[in-house]
């Protein structure tokens, strides 16, 4: 399945779980320079490349919402102990 994640959308994700660059890059197996680049919209990335990006950023708690007129962006995933007001 193919994600169309935008260099905006992975910088705000990182920042909403307050995730370095280098915290990215340990999580997803990517190279940090790599990461850079793309955050930066500096080269195209490969779809393996979106994948392990989107599956570490998802494993720690984001949800991508995908463009649908109101423009794409991310949340925190609502999880089941948020529903009865822990965290």
């Amino acid at each position: 399945m193919k994600k169309d994640i935008s260099a905006h959308q992975l910088r705000a994700a990182r920042a909403l779980i307050d995730w370095t660059r280098e915290d990215l890059a340990n999580a997803s197996g990517i190279n940090v320079r790599t990461l850079v680049r793309i955050e930066n919209a500096q080269t195209a990335s490969r779809q393996t490349t979106l994948e392990a990006l989107t599956a570490a950023l998802e494993a720690a708690g984001v949800e991508f919402i995908p463009e649908n007129g109101g423009g794409a962006g991310v949340r925190l995933a609502r999880r089941s102990d948020d529903a009865q007001g822990k965290l």
